[in-house]
């Protein structure tokens, strides 16, 4: 009460309006004398390094003061979490509170002029990062196609079986990075009548599964801060898992009912008219700067896949008329009917193509074989992921400077719209980037820096996977096909049926969230969790499926009856997995074996300090007890290197010891 009873006047001076606040009710008294006492006590702790300036102009310097202390939504009497604070991760959706549009207006447009200069230098540069960040995405996607183009368009040539046409569907889209190109390859197919309707919906499946490879990566370049590698990879696998979980109902009822089929079937028109390819604004920004150090040559893809040319081989080497790079002389086509030659009328180009506009890119060369073309999109590939990893750390540093000290309640407000208006949002981006896979990419760094809530990203996806489906219509319009028209469509009511099941009703979407949310904490307890995820999932998982399915594919009794066996041994196998994750603990083992991997990790970084903090303490101790250092080195040497029969005769000299020493 003294403290209080010294400091208030001083204070009512400062702040005359609330003097009428003090005589208001006990509590509120309360509360300010509670508040009194930390400013005060403050103001003691921090006399000494006061300033002079800070001693003219105690508002001031108190206000700014108090402002950079309170890092911790216990500190605030409204008791709201501002961006940035200590206890930011510990912060639930249902915590936050709920603010006024008007509030959302005020922090978003009241500013003077010099945090005006400062948005403005904020959004310049987070748009040079964007921009960038899209031209790595870009330039991965077209390097992912060079490096395995041609193995997917080997896996995509034949009619297959179901299952072997979904794990192909999924392994093409993650070779290329591109779910786009894949069902637009898929539609292309179909229209060429190289496989049939049914292999075409297994297919746009898989790719459906095979999309969320790449944000799930990107994710990854957030590992530096622990809580935003945590948010980041729930926000990009719960694509993943809303997409297994579709499959996992959808493909057998498709493989029982063909319901997909028949569905569309009844939809379809006598005709398809010409259409033209439409190019979003995103892509006529982004890819002529992409397309001048890589372009990928889609059409070999589809020549493989519908059995025009066997291998890559077919388009080797790589030949320019008269050794004049550019696309007339190097990329322009045969006219094969009026007679023309390769080499002679025409140039010829293998994985890496040049484009009508921006000429040929910085990695095409006159005479390259497959081998330089593959090295040129493995070097691509390094590359494009260290662009995305500065740009991504660029972007993530220019938004976290830009949100510090905003109101949780703010943000949240401002980007916690409507499920429906969600999906309407994700898909409409979707058809601008004409990419879910960039959507999506770009919504991950947001989702770990706490500015989407995992519960926001969830619609946002979904809205993508809509999105991503207008690609397969446009090329089915271009096509001319009624098939490759109902491949597309199928690609389109699959996502929709997909969205009816685990969407509307909350304790079906709490299923992907709440898996979501485990992965996230697991990269807590290892930094190794997502690239095992990615490999595993993505790779090893399909893999061993599509090996499995073409022992089938051989229609012999043989490999048919391996085949079965084989198949109850992975049955079991998962089985016996199951019941050893739930009912003998190995859920508990697993996470302590992480957890010792953490603490070794940990232990193995702060060794060298620890080593020396031993080290001076023992120099105080022989410093206090008086031992030389020379004596207790000889002490060790002999205790190290000395034999039995020494050690013997030292114990008969000196039996008993000196108990006290």
């Amino acid at each position: 009460r003294s403290t209080i009873f010294y400091i208030v006047p001083d204070f009512l001076a400062c702040y005359p309006a609330s003097s009428h606040y003090l005589k208001n009710t006990p509590t509120q008294l309360a509360f300010f004398e509670r508040n009194i006492v930390d400013s005060h006590y403050y103001t003691r702790t921090r006399a000494s390094t006061m300033s002079t300036t800070e001693a003219q102009d105690p508002v001031k310097s108190e206000t700014n003061k108090v402002e950079s202390v309170i890092r911790s939504r216990k500190e605030r009497p409204t008791g709201s979490t501002h961006f940035g604070d200590a206890d930011w991760d510990e912060e639930q959706v249902d915590e936050i509170g709920d603010a006024t549009w008007g509030e959302v207006a005020k922090a978003c447009c009241v500013h003077d002029a010099k945090e005006w200069g400062k948005i403005f230098v904020g959004a310049c540069a987070a748009l040079f990062f964007l921009y960038f960040f899209l031209v790595s995405l870009e330039l991965m996607g077209s390097a992912a196609k060079v490096l395995g183009g041609c193995k997917a368009g080997g896996l995509m040539s034949d009619d297959t079986n179901p299952v072997a046409g979904l794990v192909i569907g999924e392994l093409a889209t993650a070779l290329i990075q591109s779910s786009s190109t894949t069902t637009s390859i898929i539609v292309s197919l179909v229209g060429a009548e190289a496989i049939s309707v049914n292999t075409g919906i297994y297919l746009v499946m898989g790719a459906n599964i095979g999309t969320s490879v790449t944000n799930t990566i990107v994710s990854m370049g957030q590992m530096a801060d622990g809580a935003q590698l945590e948010r980041a990879f729930a926000g990009a696998t719960v694509h993943d898992i809303f997409n297994l979980l579709s499959v996992a109902i959808l493909f057998p009822l498709e493989v029982i009912s063909h319901y997909l089929y028949h569905l569309t079937n009844a939809m379809l028109p006598d005709s398809v008219g010409d259409g033209e390819k439409w190019e979003g604004p995103i892509k006529k920004i982004v890819s002529p700067f992409a397309g001048r150090v890589l372009k990928a040559n889609k059409d070999v893809i589809k020549d493989i896949a519908t059995g025009k040319v066997e291998s890559c081989d077919a388009y080797y080497p790589v030949l320019c008329l008269d050794g004049i790079e550019d696309y007339k002389h190097c990329a322009s086509k045969c006219d094969k009917d009026a007679g023309e030659e390769v080499g002679v009328d025409c140039g010829r180009v293998g994985l890496i193509t040049c484009d009508k506009t921006t000429g040929c890119p910085a990695f095409f060369q006159n005479g390259a074989n497959l081998h330089d073309d593959s090295i040129s999109g493995g070097v691509c590939l390094v590359l494009s992921l260290f662009l995305l990893i500065v740009c991504l750390m660029g972007l993530v540093n220019v938004l976290q400077r830009g949100l510090a000290g905003m109101s949780t309640r703010i943000i949240y407000k401002a980007t916690n719209v409507n499920g429906l208006i969600g999906i309407v949002i994700g898909a409409a981006i979707t058809i601008l980037v004409q990419s879910s896979s960039i959507t999506t990419s770009v919504l991950t760094p947001f989702v770990g820096l706490g500015v989407i809530q995992l519960e926001q990203m969830l619609p946002l996806t979904l809205g993508a996977n809509i999105g991503t489906t207008i690609t397969g219509l446009l090329a089915a319009m271009v096509s001319d096909n009624v098939d490759a028209l109902q491949v597309a469509l199928c690609h389109l009511f699959f996502n929709l049926s997909g969205i009816v099941i685990w969407y509307p009703i909350p304790i079906m979407r709490r299923v992907p969230l709440r898996g979501a949310r485990a992965l996230g904490r697991a990269t807590r307890r290892s930094r190794l969790v997502p690239p095992i995820y990615i490999i595993v999932v993505f790779f090893v998982i399909p893999l061993l499926l599509l090996g499995l399915s073409s022992l089938f594919m051989q229609k012999t009794v043989g490999f048919t009856v391996l085949g079965s066996f084989l198949v109850i041994g992975v049955v079991l196998g998962i089985a016996r997995f199951i019941w050893w994750w739930k009912k003998q603990e190995g859920l508990q083992k697993c996470l302590a074996c992480l957890d010792r991997r953490t603490d070794m990790n940990n232990t193995m970084k702060t060794l060298p300090e620890d080593m020396q903090f031993l080290k001076s303490k023992v120099a105080q101790l022989v410093e206090h007890t008086g031992l030389p250092e020379d004596e207790e080195a000889g002490d060790a040497q002999k205790g190290s290197d000395g034999t039995a029969e020494e050690v013997a005769a030292e114990n008969e000299e000196n039996p008993v010891g000196d108990k006290n020493e």
